[in-house]
């Protein structure tokens, strides 16, 4: 048993860095279940079934389902996971997609939650050595809640997708009491649409509230013939499906010191991974990052890394323009570092040791098409 007196002194994390999966800290989901009336047999079954898949899963640790006391409807998964980076693997996977669907039948909502494991007590788990896996020192963040989506239009429909989606009414920000809507910035590449939101808040509650938005609904209708993924805002699971595999989430934000209250301009940058390298190529894009923070010369005032599959995408508020210190902005400062990201990177975007990174910003570079921010209240 690890008690309060024989912990280590905390080791102090940069007040800069507000959010990272990639601190190899013990992961605790927490999933809210609210099942339909008369439907908890089948859900139980239904969940059987998927945890029987999910015990094979790399990472892995434990898992428990709960069912209320006072409302049977009302049920509680909880999973630990080794660290956050296989956790997200697998819920962002394909896989997960099929092994969740059965239990859309038989439940009205769920609200999913994820936890670093920061401080422990009873007995150690069989296996496990917790006073590595926690994580050092709480987190300075600073209340914003940062996601994004991402989805491909058919070649040729990019001009009308990017007018589409740049003329619209921005949806009221208030949602309620504690939530609003910050931000929304809006980028293409290629065929590739992200639409990075910042959230004060609950980020559900957000999202439902900009989805029921006519405005909104109107745009969502007008590009639904040129998306290559087919979906039917009017059904519930095909709605879902796509919104799932359509979640970029952000696994890395850092404000650096000279960022604090600064203004830049807002761009974002595509890396492909090559298959399988997504995670690690965030990974390395979230060192770079928080070694540049320590570089007052650094362009970059913040960085927000979203990651899912082979698809990475660096939002950046940067200061004089990407132009201005092309090595900076791309965290590559040595020839060692290009090395790096050459062997992460697929296609033409792969990096090779003496190029122009002008040119290589140029090829990352992703084509604004709004930003809008909300006024404070």
């Amino acid at each position: 048993m690890t008690t309060t007196s024989e912990r280590p002194p905390a080791r102090q994390v940069s007040q800069r860095v507000s959010q990272s999966v990639f601190d190899g800290s013990r992961l605790r989901v927490v999933l809210l279940v609210d099942v339909n009336d008369g439907a908890q047999q089948q859900f139980l079954e239904a969940y059987e079934q998927l945890c029987s898949h999910v015990a094979s899963v790399p990472g892995h640790v434990s898992e428990q389902l709960c069912q209320s006391i006072e409302n049977p409807s009302q049920w509680l998964i909880t999973s630990e996971w080794e660290s956050a980076p296989p956790f997200l693997a697998w819920v962002n996977s394909e896989e997960h997609v099929r092994m969740v669907r059965p239990l859309h039948g038989c439940v009205r909502d769920t609200r999913s939650l994820r936890f670093h494991v920061v401080r422990e007590t009873g007995s150690e788990a069989p296996g496990t050595a917790p006073t590595a896996q926690l994580q050092a020192s709480p987190r300075i963040g600073d209340g914003i809640i940062r996601h994004a989506l991402t989805f491909t239009v058919k070649p040729g429909s990019e001009e009308v997708v990017a007018k589409i989606l740049a003329d619209y009414a921005s949806p009221e920000p208030r949602v309620d009491d504690t939530t609003r809507l910050c931000r929304t910035s809006l980028f293409m590449h290629g065929n590739r649409v992200v639409r990075a939101i910042e959230v004060r808040g609950d980020l559900l509650a957000a999202l439902r509230h900009v989805a029921r938005q006519p405005q909104v609904r109107a745009v969502e209708e007008a590009i639904n013939p040129h998306l290559e993924q087919d979906r039917d805002l009017d059904d519930p699971d095909s709605a879902r499906v796509f919104f799932t595999r359509a979640g970029l989430p952000a696994v890395h934000h850092v404000t650096t010191d000279h960022g604090q209250g600064a203004e830049g301009e807002r761009h974002a940058l595509y890396y492909p991974a090559r298959p399988g390298e997504g995670m690690r190529l965030a990974e390395l894009l979230a060192q770079r990052d928080e070694a540049a923070a320590e570089d007052p010369g650094s362009p970059v005032l913040r960085s927000t890394i979203f990651q899912r599959d082979e698809i990475v995408v660096r939002l950046l508020d940067v200061r004089g323009g990407l132009d201005a210190d092309p090595a900076r902005v791309l965290g590559l400062t040595d020839a060692r570092q290009v090395a790096d990201l050459t062997t992460l990177l697929d296609g033409e975007g792969a990096v090779a040791d003496g190029v122009d990174l002008r040119h290589v910003v140029e090829l990352a570079r992703m084509k604004p098409i709004t930003d809008r921010c909300s006024p404070e209240e």
